[in-house]
């Protein structure tokens, strides 16, 4: 019994000692591909104040690069493609052409007579033509600054006692001064301090000064085609003078240029009047005056005295004349029919 009890201590002494032989520690496997980085070394207090200078100087340089960058201009690019204003173009003003009136000869005209109209642009029908949109007198100025258009002097003459014949044309220049405001500039001389003379400067213009408008036309009836309408001979803004020192109220408006409107009519034809109830109604100018789009009132007629209303008529007693007048034209071809 003892020596089964110590055979089998024996067996688990050895099984020990054998077990501790086997259990050797060994280096560990790398792992196939990689890399063991090994620390960098700590760098110095002095080092450390070396490089800190460095540092501080590429940040600065960096900031510096991105204060001083290019500036670009603020040009707008050669090739701009200007959006459209709107969901159409208008091209139907632009391209229109005028409406020729129907001929009519000397034979066939049993009856005419000359007619002188104002529009006051302070009417309430007629306040679409100083509409800032599209300003009448904008229509005619631009024509004649470019040269489109000829202005004609309205200064009596001899051979124009009423100066709206178109006997005296104007340069744009003159016409534009005629109506822009005139101030009296007094020259000195320089040693002196005398006065010299002094001259008018024309200022500035402002289309919204003018509020009147004169037309000429001749009232005709054709016997031919049995119609009694009128035809527009010519058309002047008007102006109230300014004089230094005088008040504005004791001068009346007069006309600062006249304008053939035939002529006229190439150029209002492709303006665009301002419509207040549509915007698509494609009224132009040449429109407004061939439909009688607006309203006036008469300031004189052809005479044997060559007078006008207001040298026989005063206040409102010139409007009943005007109406009168008016209705005696009307009257006139209404009573060449017979029932």
């Amino acid at each position: 019994m003892k020596k089964r009890f110590l055979i089998v201590v024996l067996c688990l002494a050895c099984i020990a000692s054998f077990a501790q032989t086997t259990k050797k520690k060994t280096p560990a496997k790398k792992p196939a591909g990689k890399t063991v980085k090994k620390p960098a070394p700590k760098t110095t207090t002095k080092q450390q104040v070396a490089t800190a200078p460095a540092q501080q100087s590429s940040t600065k340089d960096t900031v510096k690069k991105v204060t001083e960058a290019p500036v670009v201009a603020d040009v707008p690019p050669k090739h701009f493609d200007r959006p459209q204003d709107g969901y159409y173009k208008k091209t139907n003003i632009a391209n229109g052409k005028v409406t020729p009136y129907a001929t009519v000869r000397e034979s066939d005209v049993v009856f005419a007579k000359r007619v002188w109209r104002e529009i006051d642009l302070r009417d309430k029908k007629n306040q679409y033509l100083a509409s800032p949109k599209a300003r009448l007198i904008d229509a005619l100025m631009d024509a004649v600054t470019a040269g489109e258009l000829t202005a004609y002097d309205p200064l009596p003459t001899k051979d124009d006692p009423n100066g709206d014949s178109f006997g005296t044309p104007l340069t744009p220049a003159k016409a534009l001064a005629k109506m822009a405001d005139s101030t009296l500039v007094d020259h000195f001389d320089k040693k002196t301090g005398e006065k010299i003379n002094s001259t008018m400067v024309a200022g500035e213009f402002n289309p919204d000064s003018v509020i009147k408008f004169r037309i000429k036309e001749d009232w005709i009836f054709d016997k031919q085609r049995s119609v009694f309408e009128p035809r527009i001979i010519g058309i002047a803004p008007m102006i109230k003078l300014k004089v230094p020192g005088v008040s504005s109220i004791s001068f009346d408006y007069q006309s600062a240029f006249w304008i053939y409107f035939p002529a006229a009519r190439q150029v209002l034809v492709t303006r665009e009047a301002y419509n207040r109830n549509n915007d698509a109604t494609d009224l132009s100018f040449d429109d407004v005056f061939l439909k009688r789009e607006f309203s006036s009132y008469v300031v004189k007629v052809s005479n044997d005295k060559d007078e006008s209303i207001k040298l026989y008529e005063q206040g409102i007693d010139r409007l009943y004349e005007s109406e009168r007048i008016q209705k005696a034209m009307m009257d006139w071809e209404l009573n060449l029919w017979q029932y």
